[in-house]
């Protein structure tokens, strides 16, 4: 995705903060009954304490969708808001010099022994107000006209502008505001499955790590299991899609992050296509439709593949009935089995 400006981040209103923390703590509260067991309550299983710390990822992994969506219109507002503000004062330098014109002209009725329009006009305190009660059009000369017509033109220009302008802005704050709360689901929901991720032992976590919803890191397939499938190298632009995925494994997942460093699922996805020469939308429920659709016995290498009936989790199709996709916050970009989630669905990106 090209780089835009980041929006400046603002201050949330007393409601919207209320809003942030009733998400967080609505999403949490389940973890915290969880980690607050008593002592005299059998102890969860750490198959227990995995299935938790998935659902949390799993709605982080919603929000952080939520999140880049909300971050892609919130950067469209900000550019078309700063393109407005660029050609309204285009526009108002044009304006004034047509006031400057028409005063000049004023001038040389005043010393002409005449306080015509164009004067009045143009020593006008609310110059707008002052055309919409005068009729300069019928009482000034063919110059004077022309003259008083190009400022209401600018004036009519100008002011449309603004409100546009006022409008985006509004809708900027609004996209920001909604930043904030997705952020706010996605720090609690992962801070909940941190915590108890820290309850399990060092063997027990990387147990977790290495489960079906993770996978292995390359080099790491078990007996048994389907071999790495080899990139392609036919040259075509799945091929160098897929190189580009390969290339990435073991880059940390970091939700909101399209790369280089760091990913999350549709940022690689979007980064590995894009490495490609084609541009894909930001989100996992925009990317979804932004090819053909390809039934799952009909996948080839470089095809997005789709989990969850949210359809909130996508990586990338590499043979061998694997795929390569970046899975939750604190794993890496990795290999996976395409079965080790629920099925929603396949695009092949054109």
């Amino acid at each position: 995705m090209a780089s835009h400006r980041k929006p400046r981040q603002r201050l949330l209103s007393g409601g919207a903060v209320r809003t942030a923390a009733t998400l967080v703590l609505a999403g949490a509260a389940t973890a915290t009954a969880f980690e607050g067991t008593s002592q005299a309550d059998p102890q969860p299983t750490p198959a227990q304490v995995g299935a938790e710390v998935d659902r949390l990822y799993g709605e982080a992994e919603e929000a952080t969708e939520r999140y880049n969506g909300a971050k892609v219109k919130a950067d469209e507002a900000e550019r078309e808001l700063s393109a407005l503000r660029e050609e309204s004062a285009r526009k108002a330098d044009r304006l004034n010099t047509a006031r400057r014109s028409l005063g000049s002209l004023a001038a040389t009725q005043y010393r002409s022994g005449g306080l015509g329009p164009a004067l009045q006009l143009a020593t006008a305190t609310d110059p707008q107000d002052y055309l919409e009660r005068a009729s300069l059009l019928t009482r000034a000369g063919d110059r004077t006209a022309a003259e008083v017509a190009a400022v209401r033109r600018g004036l009519d220009e100008v002011g449309q502008l603004r409100d546009r302008a006022a409008g985006r802005l509004a809708e900027l704050r609004a996209r920001q505001g909604e930043l904030e709360r997705q952020k706010a689901v996605i720090e609690g929901r992962t801070a909940a499955a941190r915590r108890l991720l820290a309850r399990l032992t060092a063997e027990q976590r990387a147990a977790y790590e290495a489960g079906p919803a993770g996978a292995a890191p390359m080099g790491a397939v078990t007996a048994g299991a389907a071999a790495p499938a080899p990139a392609p190298a036919d040259g075509s632009r799945a091929a160098r899609a897929v190189a580009f995925a390969y290339a990435a494994i073991g880059k940390p997942y970091v939700w909101g992050a399209t790369g280089p460093g760091s990913y999350d699922c549709s940022g690689l996805t979007q980064a590995a296509w894009r490495a490609a020469g084609v541009s894909l939308p930001r989100t996992t429920y925009t990317q979804i439709n932004a090819g053909r659709r390809v039934s799952r016995d009909q996948l080839a290498p470089g095809d997005l593949v789709f989990f969850y009936s949210g359809v909130t989790h996508v990586g990338m199709y590499v043979g061998n009935g694997q795929m390569i996709h970046a899975p939750r916050p604190g794993s890496t970009v990795r290999l996976a089995p395409v079965d080790s989630m629920p099925w929603a669905g396949a695009a092949r990106p054109a």
